[in-house]
Parts: C-alpha cells; structure tokens; sequence
C-alpha cells in the first residue's frame, strides 16, 4: 500500500481520540480528522507501517506504553517563542516582582514546551531582582512533550528564534555558538540552573505542593473541554499562595469555568 494513501477511518479516528483524552484530556474534536491523519503519518512513517491498520493493532500491543507516549508527542502543538505576549511579562515586573520582598519565590510555568517561556522568565527575574543570587527563587516548567523537554534542557536556539529578543538580552544572557555552518544561542548557565524541567501530565496527580507565588499557564485549555478546564483551573488555585497570580492565554480567559480567582486584566487572575 502507498503510505501517501492511508486511510484513518472514522471508527480508528473516534479510537486515538478517546485515547488522547484520557490519556492527556486534549480534546480532538469532530472535524480534526485530517489533523490527526496527518500528525499519526509521522508515526506511521517512523514505524515503516503502511495502513493505520497496522497502526492500531501496535497501539493495542504496546505493553510499555512508548508507543503513546509518541503519538501524544506528534498530537500536541508545541508553538511557542520568548517573550510571547509581552503583556503577560510587563505585568510582571511592573505590578508583582516590586511588591514581593520574600526571599523565596516559586514559579511554575505548567506547559514550557521548548523552554522559551521559561527561560523569558528567568531573564526577567535577573533583571529585575538585583539580590537575585542571594535569594531562593526557583522556576518549575513542565511539560508533556519528552522531545519538547529534550529541546528546552539544551536550551540552545537558532538565530530565527532569538531574532526578536533585544540586542542587549542576546549578549547578556546568550553565548552564541556554531553548529555546522550556522549560528546557534544556547542560554547561559545563570539563567539555565535557576529552572528545573520535568515531564509532567496535568491530567495526572501532580507531586508538587507548592505553594506557587506564580503560574504560567497560557494556551493550554484551550485544548481542553470544559469539565477538563473546571478541573484544572480548580488544582492550579490549590498551589497558589494567597495573592498568587495565574496567568492564561489570551484566547482562554474563565468565563466558561466558576473559580474562586480574581480578575485582574485580560488573562491575568489573582488568588
């Protein structure tokens, strides 16, 4: 069978839905289909499989569980770059990091991807808290995506991903590198040993306790259905501190969901 010709029917596609979601509870709504098909050709392609078929009967037979672990890999959107909406960190070092004296400070940043977002905090925390090192301030990024961990451990960026990061940012906290014939910016071990990354499923029991004086959880729920969303926005105010800040994405404020949090401005909520 030409690969290029796989079918994934509707009967194997209602299957690897109801897998992700309880698996990870990302909800692959009616008319993600071709989404999936196409995302599930990476795997198919890995395997040297030729028929989603084939493909099942494996997912059917994976003891280990390595094989999910995969597919949730290709199944999740990793998009993500430094200093993603500004406002977010402007906020930040504006209206918390001033009025927060503790010597320690916890932050989570629950879904890091390939570290940009983290390591856009850390930054931000050096540059804004002078005593930094005398401090006990830890950043905490987990994600589900073992390949996507892999990448933010590295910590090491091409030039179109450090394009948009001020000059300044780039020498102060970069050392640029060469990797083959291009330039590469691997993040420096002041700002790398201030963050711990994990693998982490927040469908999961998580082993954290907190408290958390800040979450970072931004462009996750989207992908959620509501009864998912309750849940989580319901964990996530157990591990803030009180007068704790969560931060979401811009597309995903609470509305849907009862919470306990105060609304502070767009996408921004307060314990």
């Amino acid at each position: 069978m030409n690969l290029m010709s796989a079918e994934l029917t509707e009967t194997q596609f209602k299957k690897i839905s109801q897998i992700v979601y309880q698996l990870c509870g990302i909800n692959l709504k009616d008319g993600k289909q071709a989404l999936v098909r196409a995302r599930l050709m990476k795997r198919l392609r890995a395997l040297k499989m030729n028929s989603f078929d084939e493909y099942m009967k494996y997912l059917d037979h994976d003891s280990n569980k390595k094989e999910l672990s995969y597919m949730v890999d290709v199944m999740t959107t990793n998009k993500t770059n430094f200093f993603r909406e500004p406002e977010h960190f402007n906020y930040l070092c504006d209206k918390i990091l001033p009025f927060t004296k503790s010597r320690r400070m916890r932050f989570w940043t629950a879904a890091c991807s390939s570290g940009e977002e983290s390591f856009s905090l850390g930054m931000l925390l050096r540059e804004n808290i002078s005593d930094i090192d005398t401090r006990d301030i830890k950043i905490l990024a987990t994600d589900i995506s073992m390949k996507m961990l892999d990448k933010a451990r590295a910590a090491v960026y091409g030039e179109e991903l450090v394009r948009d990061i001020p000059p300044l940012f780039l020498q102060k906290y970069f050392n640029k590198k060469k990797q083959g014939t291009a330039n590469v910016y691997q993040i420096k071990d002041n700002v790398r040993k201030m963050i711990q990354f994990g693998w982490l499923n927040l469908m999961d029991p998580w082993p954290m306790k907190g408290p958390f004086n800040v979450i970072f959880c931004r462009n996750v729920m989207i992908y959620f259905d509501r009864p998912t969303q309750q849940r989580l926005i319901n964990r996530l105010w157990e591990l803030l501190e009180p007068g704790g800040h969560l931060f979401v994405g811009h597309s995903e404020g609470l509305s849907a969901v009862s919470h306990k949090f105060h609304y502070v401005r767009p996408a921004v909520y307060k314990k």
